[in-house]
């Protein structure tokens, strides 16, 4: 889950460099709290919010299949 969260945010923002995703395990729950750099931060939440509910959307389905609830938390 983290590396398709850290493929998908490094395609839609000008400075992949600058993406990084930690994974915080928890017994039913995991969070992925993505950082950006701050001008690529509209990019990531989208109009909206939009774009940041996609994401939300392809995780929970990605964690479905692992029966593990999984979280996305955008860091500014």
């Amino acid at each position: 889950m983290k590396s398709m969260v850290t493929y998908i945010a490094q395609s839609l923002v000008d400075k992949p460099e600058a993406v990084s995703v930690s994974e915080v395990e928890g017994n039913q729950t995991t969070v992925l709290e993505l950082t950006v750099a701050k001008e690529d931060l509209g990019k990531i939440i989208g109009k909206q919010g939009r774009t940041a509910q996609a994401l939300r959307v392809i995780l929970n389905a990605v964690s479905a299949k692992t029966k593990k609830r999984a979280v996305l938390e955008i860091i500014e």
